[in-house]
């Protein structure tokens, strides 16, 4: 017996090393994967001249993309030009050791406790919307970030995670390396849509609120009329960053624009058709409302399309089959007070969708040109 009991001190140790192996292995993952894209072995992906892959390439004819635009657009307000932006924008990274995230529906929860690791690995299949890093949206041209943040159970760091089903990347991770391309890119201009929040207490908005100001500074934009905001006017100001956020703290806040301010309906549906109905109808009541205004292009997958293509997942089931009929739409608008603003995607590297909202911007001054 008293050799038996002797072993269990040793055995409990070698576990514990076991587990801090474990965690060492998996902070190197999400380290590669934050700083690249996402996880190791992701195949590349090819369309047309652009390219985007799990190490982080892409295209960077635009990474300068507001600076190049003709003078004649400096001064139009930022309501009236197209500018690319990225659905569930932080989903490049799906942490699968993480718990289940607290906005998810109890089937989801149950499923996670009976299936484990195998469920989040195929919930990441359908969670993760984005190949491509904040950095590399960045240098491709997306210029609008979608971004739903939450806590962890029982964290005694109260830190703050990007969330979608399961856990990605810390905010602070993020919003450095946004800062970072900013920096290195004056005249570039972001929008930082907080407008989910999960587990989120005041302490927690509070912390936030101190991160934006620590990593942004003076790059912050404070809240006027919309319409007053132009490249003009933020290049004047030196003002880069402008963040919307779906809080009554917002209200408190100088450099918080309320969520309303932010508009985006969502069409909830998995018909392409459909989608672009509601896509057309809503860009039609947006008119003269004298906000920016999102257009997510964007199909929601019902339970029963996940269980067909389960082991699929969302780009392929759903976003690469409905893509040509998405980037009609797309290609048949034209920005302005009563046309679109932002418009957001899935896989933004997909079916050359960044270049084609960029290249709206240009059909302004076509229009000028056949009116006069």
């Amino acid at each position: 017996m008293c050799v038996i009991d002797s072993e269990k001190p040793r055995e409990r140790a070698r576990e514990r090393e076991r587990e801090r192996a474990r965690e060492r292995e998996r902070k190197r993952e999400r380290e590669l994967q934050v700083g690249a894209g996402t996880g190791p072995g992701e195949r590349s992906v090819v369309h047309g001249d652009s390219m985007a892959s799990s190490h982080g390439r892409s295209d960077m004819r635009f990474a300068d993309w507001m600076s190049s635009l003709p003078q004649s657009m400096h001064t139009i307000p930022l309501t009236n030009l197209a500018i690319p932006g990225s659905h569930d924008s932080f989903s490049f990274y799906i942490d699968e050791a993480s718990p289940v995230g607290p906005e998810q529906p109890e089937t989801v929860q149950n499923f996670v406790s009976v299936f484990g690791t195998v469920a989040k690995k195929l919930m990441r299949k359908w969670l993760a919307t984005q190949t491509m890093n904040f950095t590399t949206q960045l240098e491709a041209g997306i210029r609008f970030f979608d971004l739903r943040i939450s806590t962890k159970p029982r964290d005694p760091d109260n830190e703050l995670f990007f969330a979608h089903g399961l856990f990605s990347a810390t905010v602070r991770e993020g919003l450095e390396q946004i800062s970072s391309f900013l920096s290195s890119h004056a005249r570039e201009v972001v929008f930082l849509d907080f407008n989910h929040f999960y587990g989120v207490q005041n302490l927690h908005h509070e912390k936030l609120v101190a991160m934006l100001k620590e990593v942004f500074g003076d790059k912050l934009c404070p809240v006027v009329f919309a319409q007053e905001v132009s490249l003009q006017y933020l290049w004047e100001k030196e003002y880069q960053v402008l963040v919307f956020y779906h809080h009554p703290n917002a209200l408190e806040v100088p450099f918080l624009w309320p969520g309303q301010m932010m508009p985006s309906p969502w069409a909830n549906t998995t018909d392409p058709e459909k989608l672009v109905q509601f896509l057309q109808a809503s860009v039609t009541d947006r008119r003269r409302k004298g906000t920016f205004f999102v257009s997510q292009v964007v199909l929601t997958p019902k339970a029963s399309t996940v269980m067909k293509g389960v082991a699929s997942g969302l780009r392929e089931t759903i976003t690469e089959r409905a893509l040509p009929g998405m980037m009609q739409w797309i290609r048949s608008q034209r920005p302005g007070e009563s046309g679109i603003n932002i418009i957001t995607a899935d896989f933004v590297e997909l079916g050359e969708f960044i270049s084609a909202v960029i290249t709206l911007n240009y059909h302004l001054d076509d229009d000028e040109d056949d009116a006069t």
